[in-house]
């Protein structure tokens, strides 16, 4: 059987080495621990221990396109292996393998970067942190174009510019909460040929104060004549009401002291957020950003729900259809090797067209029935 998946594996997988020693006693081959792992994932799997089940449920179908020497790994094969796999090196063959797929970031869309924390995956009796990853999702495409695990004595200031280092965005908007609010990232987006936006709150306490004092300025002239064009989007559902309410800021007297540290910084932003639940007193928050691109607020009101989609598209998916959290996978580089294989299910899943249901049915679906499998698994070339 003709296998899209395998042909692209093999490919952008090849630079992948593998972690075993070259001894007789190596039974299994190494892209067929990776094609059962995968597969295992998509259908349904969420620890070694069922993938091997997966595999040895499916063994026939296996055969039509692996070689299987010796039949399906063990469990402490597949726990060995991916806790051995560099996770970089994972990585950035992960991002190579997403950067071939025929899609493509417009400009006008985002790439909204955010971290999760696998909360199962820590390791108190070895005093090992869970693992924490910072992932890049296309609002565009739904579809995650890379993650980078963050090291033990790391965190997301540094974790952010690797990431984007292996990226390709050129003319993307890259939106980020105030924790990527650095004029580090914010130089090595605009070095990528892409556009920021930024969160801006307490970590940045000068440029946080310039702008709340601007904004919250009393002299109504003033204002006037800084903040522009408001835009205002309102949502009801659910017995709730919430209005966005944006301004943005192009003041020389503002931008150009900004730009100093804050390259290619074009327009200050702010959002509110007004929202009555019911009988609930009306909350109202306000929030600030900057960024590079010179647009409207109905435009930056846009790409801000925009970013909310890797919680809502990514992360609450994980948990809830892949049970990500729950994972108590440990060993070595095995959490974040496994959280890799999760988002490759997820875009070839993403990917899929065919059959209406939600993540979690259409896994279960591509476990039971092997032709959904292969409509899934063949997403790549269509």
């Amino acid at each position: 059987m003709s296998n899209p998946l395998l042909n692209s594996v093999t490919l952008h997988f090849a630079e992948l080495d593998d972690p075993r020693r070259p001894t007789k006693n190596r039974r299994h081959e190494f892209i067929d621990i990776l094609m059962i792992a995968l597969c295992a994932v998509i259908g349904g799997a969420n620890h070694w221990t069922n993938v091997v089940n997966f595999g040895e449920a499916k063994l026939d179908w296996f055969s039509r396109f692996l070689r299987l020497p010796n039949g399906i790994p063990s469990h402490d094969t597949f726990s060995d292996v991916f806790a051995k796999i560099d996770a970089e090196r994972f990585e950035s063959c992960f991002i190579a393998w997403v950067g071939a797929m025929a899609v493509k970031v417009p400009g006008a869309e985002s790439v909204a970067i955010d971290g999760k924390t696998l909360r199962r995956s820590h390791d108190r009796a070895n005093g090992a942190m869970p693992t924490h990853i910072v992932s890049a999702w296309s609002s565009a495409n739904a579809l995650v174009l890379g993650q980078l695990g963050i090291e033990a004595k790391s965190n997301e200031i540094t974790a952010i510019p690797a990431l984007l280092e292996m990226l390709s965005l050129d003319g993307a908007l890259v939106t980020i909460d105030a924790m990527g609010c650095q004029t580090k990232i914010a130089s090595k987006i605009k070095e990528k040929g892409a556009d920021y936006l930024l969160a801006v709150k307490e970590n940045q306490p000068t440029l946080c104060q310039k702008i709340g004092d601007a904004f919250l300025d009393s002299d109504k002239e003033r204002f006037a004549a800084r903040f522009e064009n408001c835009a205002e989007q309102e949502n009801k559902g659910h017995g709730r009401v919430e209005r966005r309410r944006c301004w943005t800021c192009q003041d020389p007297e503002l931008i150009e002291p900004l730009s100093k540290h804050w390259i290619g910084i074009k327009r200050i932003v702010v959002i509110e957020a007004e929202r009555t639940v019911a009988d609930k007193p009306t909350t109202l928050d306000r929030h600030w950003f900057i960024s590079s691109r010179a647009e409207t607020a109905e435009y930056f009101l846009t790409a801000k729900r925009q970013h909310w989609q890797i919680e809502n598209g990514l992360h609450w998916v994980l948990d809830v259809a892949f049970r990500e959290d729950e994972c108590r996978v440990r060993k070595g580089d095995g959490a974040e090797n496994l959280s890799v294989l999760r988002r490759m299910a997820l875009n070839l899943i993403k990917q899929e067209k065919t059959h209406k249901g939600g993540m979690e049915a259409k896994r279960c679906r591509a476990g039971w029935d092997d032709r959904y499998m292969e409509t899934v698994l063949s997403a790549l070339s269509r």
